[in-house]
């Protein structure tokens, strides 16, 4: 059905329409919130899969401007075989040099996949909450970066070989990353509207209590500061993403 679907879109894009965005969640409830929003205010529509109710993803992003992987509660590292045929398939955008980015999980299945290793701290800290961003050289060569991004983690990544870094963090060092001309990886999240960040704070309140973990009024607090940069970050730098295709 899905396939089928794949070759009817493809079909029917009339010349000079945008081709959808492919976004793949984790869980039945997940959204791509304010990614999602942005994207569709960039005039593009939204292919939403979810790899772990069976959603098959397609062989080719033909049909595609470009994918985005975002984050779970699982890891990858996982041995689930959803987790494995995702991480499999980052070959394709990859292969067809389509424009990805990895958001947190989906960074860290970006990293497996190029070999490189996904993990937690040494000394078991997390980072849930709002926490510093320092752009490295390359990075702020690319572009301005917000101070303070929002984080929910308790694993990071190495920068695989052939990977720039672009961003350090606190307890983590590897935030963001770019690997060829259209893949991008970052551990922090920009995506979360306001009813997210509530949800985030009510069904992952058992986590603040983790080496490194901010309460949850910080949470909320950190957004009537913080957020605006975020978010405006956000814009230009999927604007950079997913470049006219």
């Amino acid at each position: 059905m899905r396939q089928d679907l794949d070759q009817m879109l493809q079909k029917t894009r009339q010349p000079g329409d945008k081709r959808p965005i492919l976004i793949v969640l984790h869980q039945e409830t997940s959204s791509p919130g304010r990614v999602g929003q942005i994207l569709q205010q960039m005039g593009y529509a939204l292919d939403i899969r979810r790899p772990v109710l069976e959603d098959p993803l397609p062989e080719t992003l033909d049909g595609h401007a470009g994918a985005v992987v975002f984050g779970g509660p699982m890891s990858a590292n996982d041995e689930f075989d959803y987790v494995k045929r995702e991480i499999d398939w980052l070959s394709v955008p990859l292969s067809e040099n389509r424009p990805f980015l990895g958001i947190c999980l989906g960074a860290q299945m970006l990293v497996r996949h190029l070999g490189g290793e996904v993990g937690p701290h040494v000394d078991g800290m997390t980072e849930i909450g709002w926490y510093p961003l320092c752009p490295t050289e390359q990075g702020r060569e690319m572009m301005a970066w917000p101070s303070m991004v929002y984080q929910f983690h308790r694993e990071g990544f190495t920068i695989p070989s052939g990977a720039t870094l672009l961003a350090r963090g606190e307890h983590y060092e590897n935030q963001a990353y770019k690997y060829g001309a259209n893949a991008w990886g970052i551990q922090f999240h920009g995506e979360l509207t306001l009813a997210m960040m509530h949800r985030w704070v009510v069904h992952g309140a058992h986590r603040f209590e983790l080496p490194g973990a901010q309460v949850g009024r910080a949470h909320l607090d950190g957004r009537l500061i913080y957020d605006a940069a975020l978010r405006q970050w956000m814009m230009g730098f999927l604007d950079r993403v997913f470049h006219e295709n």
